[in-house]
C-alpha cells in the first residue's frame, strides 16, 4: 500500500525515524546503518517502505535501498521471522553478506546476528537459498565477529537495547580482548555516558 515515502527527517529514535510528509508524521522502523546515513533532523529522506498489518496495529518499515526492502520482505516469509527480527537482520548483515551466508549454507555466520538462533538460521537457509542469488563480490568479513555477537548478547541480556549495545562496540579498542573484558569495557562506556 505505502511503497515509498519522501520527506523531512523530524527525529530519530533507537530503531525508527519520524518522517514528515505533507504535514503528517510517519514513524518508520529502519535498519541501524540507515539511521547513521540519514543525517540530522531537517534532512530530506527517501525510503522504500513496507506496511505491516497486524490485527490491531499498522507499522511502517523502511530501507534506503530497494534491494534491502526486497530482502526484508523475503525474510518475512521465513517461519519464525517477524518484521522486528527481519529489521535486526538488516541492521547487522549487509545484503551481500546475507546472500553469501545463505548461498553457502553458513548457519554459524547467521547466528552471529542478535536474535537469530540456530533453528532460525537453518530456516533462513532452507527458505531463501533459491530466492537469493549469491553476490558477485564476496565481502571480506561478516558484519559481526563472534566476540562482538557475544558482547551484544550479554548487554541485551542485561537490559540494554541492540542499538545501545552496538554503539558501545564502537567505543571498544580493536585489540583481541577476551569477551569478559569487552563486556566490562562496554559497561564502563555506559557508566561514563
Amino acid at each position: 500500500m505505502i511503497r515509498c515515502l519522501q520527506g523531512e527527517l523530524l527525529a530519530k529514535g533507537e530503531t525508527y525515524i519520524l518522517l514528515g510528509v505533507c504535514g503528517i508524521g510517519f514513524r518508520v522502523y529502519v535498519p541501524l546503518p540507515a539511521l547513521d546515513e540519514m543525517g540530522t533532523p531537517g534532512s530530506r529522506v527517501s525510503l522504500h517502505t513496507h506496511l505491516h498489518v497486524r490485527e490491531k496495529e499498522l507499522s511502517l518499515y523502511g530501507c534506503l535501498k530497494e534491494d534491502e526492502l526486497e530482502i526484508f520482505e523475503l525474510l518475512l516469509g521465513v517461519s519464525g521471522i517477524g518484521p522486528k527480527v527481519a529489521m535486526n537482520v538488516l541492521s547487522f548483515a549487509s545484503p551481500d553478506a546475507l546472500r553469501l551466508a545463505i548461498s553457502r549454507g553458513d548457519a554459524p555466520a547467521l547466528t552471529r546476528i542478535p536474535g537469530v538462533g540456530r533453528r532460525t538460521a537453518e530456516q533462513m537457509i532452507v527458505h531463501l537459498k533459491h530466492k537469493l542469488a549469491a553476490p558477485g563480490e564476496i565481502p571480506s568479513v561478516y558484519p559481526l565477529s563472534e566476540a562482538d555477537a557475544e558482547v551484544i548478547a550479554a548487554l541485551t541480556t542485561l537490559g540494554y537495547s541492540v542499538a545501545e549495545a552496538r554503539e558501545s562496540l564502537r567505543s571498544l579498542p580493536k585489540d583481541d580482548l577476551p569477551v569478559e573484558e569487552r563486556v566490562r569495557l562496554a559497561l564502563q562506556y555506559f557508566a561514563e555516558g
